[in-house]
């Protein structure tokens, strides 16, 4: 075997250091993406450590293949793969030996910071909600998504992507409160700006359902150290008036997949445009420095992965798609969130938002902010 695997016998990570657990198998491109974008994002990683889950004997000719890889991977074999077409529930049951559960199984038992697959959405979820569970308080986790925008940091943070299609007034709270917590952590906005997804922005606009989530999420503002905006629509997705988007799975999944369909349809016809004609050639080499700049900023590898908030450990769903440069967005992500030590963070959150009753509904003197930090008196 090669040097540039490890040992299988890791045990619980130490004080400070960071190990990945990422799923090998599963993508629609196979494991050859996976370890090439592993072997991308690893020197952004000093010190970092991967457990790679997935055939053993295909891993270690590719793992083998990447010098950055060297002595940084610990295969751990796994004889199954969840595949697109297996529901949710069979995998709950018998989920077992897979290397979607192994990725999982190590955040819950210590040994990794953060999980990364690019496997079946609704089995990772279903095998990440029984073997984590859930944080105390919340009903139904979320899928957090990255959506380029005009923001200054150049993308705004949308949930819930898909994990539920539900969503009542006290879940759309909850997620408001999630993803502050990530926007603040994970993306370094000290108070965001929250807004709820409407089919307008005009009060009376919306269903009783959004009224009663506006009117919590308003009231929980303050003690959650985010501004609320109000309701914004789906043109603010990609704006500079918000930074938070709330709305249920099933709108949010329905969003996202139409804005990476137009995309896709965007750069078709741009491609073709430019090959019509001689003039259009040389207009295209004339411009490529620009349609470059523009290709990169608006690249969906660049916000692959999305993120599970609202179970006890982290996890990241890479596109099942994506090639080696989006596996390895995904990766880094999940790498900037365990370094930052957003779970904690966001625990921290939640346990404050019930204590105060911004998110159980009691009232309560909040002694903490969201983060975890003394709250000082006014």
């Amino acid at each position: 075997m090669s040097q540039a695997i490890q040992s299988q016998s890791v045990g619980p990570q130490a004080k400070g250091a960071i190990t990945l657990s990422v799923d090998a198998m599963g993508g629609d491109r196979g494991p050859a993406a996976v370890v090439a974008g592993l072997a991308i994002c690893a020197p952004k990683m000093p010190g970092t450590q991967f457990l790679l889950h997935g055939d053993e004997a295909q891993l270690a000719a590719l793992v083998a293949a990447q010098p950055a890889l060297a002595g940084r991977v610990t295969i751990r074999h796994a004889a199954r793969v969840v595949t697109m077409e297996d529901k949710p529930a069979q995998i709950m049951r018998h989920g077992q030996g897979t290397s979607m559960w192994g990725a999982v199984e190590a955040v819950k038992t210590g040994e990794a910071s953060a999980a990364v697959s690019c496997g079946n959405t609704g089995a990772l979820m279903a095998v990440a909600m029984i073997r984590l569970r859930r944080l105390p308080e919340i009903n139904r986790p979320a899928i957090a998504c990255l959506w380029p925008s005009r923001n200054p940091h150049g993308f705004n943070l949308m949930l819930d992507a898909g994990a539920d299609i539900k969503a009542d007034a006290e879940d759309l709270l909850q997620y408001a409160m999630m993803g502050a917590s990530y926007a603040r952590n994970g993306m370094g906005l000290t108070r965001p700006r929250v807004g709820l997804l409407n089919v307008g922005t005009e009060e009376h606009k919306g269903s009783a359902e959004l009224k009663a989530a506006s009117d919590l999420i308003a009231e929980a503002a303050a003690r959650g150290d985010y501004t609320y905006i109000g309701y914004v629509e789906g043109t603010d997705l990609p704006s500079d008036r918000v930074d938070v988007i709330v709305t249920d799975g099933f709108t949010g999944n329905v969003a996202l997949k139409t804005a990476e369909g137009t995309a896709r349809l965007i750069g078709d016809f741009l491609r073709q445009s430019f090959k019509a004609t001689l003039f259009s050639k040389l207009t295209a080499a004339f411009a490529s420095g620009a349609l470059n700049r523009l290709r990169e900023r608006m690249d969906p590898r660049r916000a692959n992965g999305g993120v599970f908030l609202g179970l006890n450990g982290t996890v990241v769903k890479s596109h099942g798609g994506s090639d080696a440069t989006g596996h390895a967005a995904a990766v880094e992500m999940a790498w900037r969130l365990a370094r930052s030590g957003f779970h904690e963070r966001l625990a921290a959150r939640v346990a404050s938002g019930v204590a105060s009753g911004a998110i159980a509904g009691q009232s309560a003197e909040g002694a903490k902010t969201p983060d975890g930090e003394p709250r000082k008196s006014e």
